[in-house]
């Protein structure tokens, strides 16, 4: 496996290789499955790294006063519905003194 700085994005590079031999060559089955293996073995790697960044901005994320806060990542308009709710919810809160 990768082991130097940008390790991560060396390991997806590789991977994306493997699926695209994979996916484009006829390869005989025991080059088919050392690839196979090779692509699993970076595929967890990759996955061990995003786990270890998200657990990173989970502990950089605050909430207005200062306390970390931890938000699962959503993308598109679900996020930004839920941001605006939270966001209202404060409001309501700080208004009635709490």
């Amino acid at each position: 496996m990768p082991r130097k700085q940008n390790e991560f994005e060396k390991a997806f590079q590789q991977l994306e290789e493997i699926v695209k031999r994979l996916e484009s060559e006829e390869l005989p089955l025991d080059d088919a499955l050392h690839l196979f293996e090779q692509g699993i073995g970076l595929s967890r790697f990759c996955n061990q790294k995003l786990e270890e960044v998200e657990k990173k901005i989970e502990l950089i994320l605050a909430d207005a006063k200062g306390q970390p806060r931890v938000e699962p990542f959503e993308s598109g308009v679900a996020a930004e519905s839920d941001a605006e709710s939270d966001a209202d919810e404060d409001d309501a809160a700080s208004e009635e003194g709490l």
